[in-house]
């Protein structure tokens, strides 16, 4: 009897420990590091050409790629937004010893102003430890712009859509379609300016002022940035180019804007000039797949309520929240 208990007992415990081993290895691989710790993921590389040699130096690419925001989700299934995953390979590329300079594609139209000053500033600080060269793909404009300044050197194709120097904020007017329903909203402001992007109503006169003083504060910044990254005096900049206008790779080149155009290969070319290197290893870097992003899935959305929206452009047109600042070109605001 006494043996046929500790049977038992020491199956129940076997059964424990595999239970025990095998919810840590289900964690491991569907979630990687826990949120809480301060571990971070190494980024994975993929190599895009390999060295001629035998040498351990490497070039580093990072994509930029859709609306500049800080609520982009980084589009790799890991988590995070896209302004925190630039960061994180922008850092993990100045710690490596072996990648000697890094090439950033561009792909975007612009996005949020801050979001677009911080990774400007990051761009810029990665720069100050390595050589950064951007590549301009088929459009960087406005942020995308923007953040190409915080590099030592621009290459786009003659083709790339760019420029588009200036800030656009945007609102809702909803009055009009209240009063034929027959609704009316009630608002209790404490100041003049508390509702100053309320729809229902027009805008007055001051508030009109006080937002397109906010604006142009910010593309001031703006204009100043491009002035100081490409030299060129801040009148002209206002005066020739600086007026949201987009611009062709062969139009920005001749203007001063990017210093000459290509392909992504000149970009290395440069980047390896600018290291010391006649030859190295390009490797773009990515999120490492877990089981949840091969099956799909991602176990942290699985509590995100659903949500129903009509998109009637298919996608083409970012979505834009009101009262918010975009450096974008006017075509992509809706």
């Amino acid at each position: 009897m006494k043996s046929r208990i500790l049977g038992c007992l020491g199956t129940v415990l076997a059964l424990g420990f595999i239970l025990s081993v095998a919810m840590n290895v289900f964690f491991l691989l569907f979630h990687g590091v826990d949120d809480d710790s301060r571990e971070v993921r190494k980024l994975s590389e993929q190599v895009v050409l390999p060295s001629a040699g035998k040498g351990k130096a490497k070039i580093a690419q990072i994509d930029i790629e859709g609306l500049i925001s800080n609520d982009s989700p980084a589009g790799d299934g890991a988590g995070g937004t896209m302004v925190e995953s630039t960061k994180r390979a922008l850092r993990q590329a100045v710690e490596d010893a072996d990648v000697k300079a890094i090439v950033i594609r561009v792909d975007s139209p612009g996005g949020e102003v801050t979001a677009s000053d911080t990774l400007f500033h990051a761009v810029q600080q990665a720069q100050a430890k390595k050589p950064v060269i951007v590549y301009m793909d088929s459009i960087a404009a406005s942020g995308g712009y923007y953040l190409s300044c915080g590099a030592s050197k621009i290459v786009a194709n003659e083709n790339t859509w760019t420029g588009s120097i200036g800030v656009i904020v945007q609102g809702v007017g909803f009055g009009p379609a209240l009063e034929k329903l027959g609704l009316e909203m009630r608002v209790f402001r404490s100041g003049d300016f508390k509702d100053t992007f309320y729809g229902q109503r027009e805008m007055t006169e001051d508030e009109k002022s006080y937002v397109q003083g906010m604006v142009m504060q910010t593309y001031d910044r703006f204009v100043k940035i491009v002035s100081d990254a490409r030299k060129i005096p801040v009148e002209k900049l206002k005066a020739e180019m600086a007026d949201g206008r987009v611009f062709s790779g062969a139009d920005a080149a001749k203007l001063g804007l990017i210093d000459q155009t290509g392909y992504i290969e000149t970009a290395y070319d440069l980047a390896k000039s600018a290291a010391g290197l006649k030859d190295a290893e390009i490797v773009r870097y990515h999120n490492p797949l877990n089981v949840m992003s091969l099956l799909g899935l991602n176990i942290k959305s699985a509590a995100t309520p659903a949500k129903v929206q009509v998109d009637l452009t298919g996608g083409l047109l970012p979505r834009l929240l009101p009262g918010r600042c975009y450096l974008l070109p006017a075509s992509y605001v809706q």
